[in-house]
């Protein structure tokens, strides 16, 4: 058994390997530009992010409070 008479199906399989990974990186793309884009009309409209509207405590306030 040669390897040769394997080889259409080879190609094949790391073509589709290379065409489904090209895909999910191409999402993954899109879905991060309409989530910046997203972001950005709530942001403008008004809405923060719960991270960015409190400021951090320090541990000596924290260690007061217990």
């Amino acid at each position: 058994m040669e390897a040769v008479n394997h080889l259409p199906f080879i190609v094949a399989s790391y073509a589709a390997a290379g065409a489904v990974i090209g895909g999910l990186i191409a999402w993954v793309a899109f879905d991060f530009r309409a989530q910046r884009r997203a972001l950005t009309d709530l942001e403008t409209r008004g809405a923060v992010r719960r991270s960015a509207a409190r400021p951090e405590r320090t541990l000596e306030a924290a260690k007061e409070d217990a």
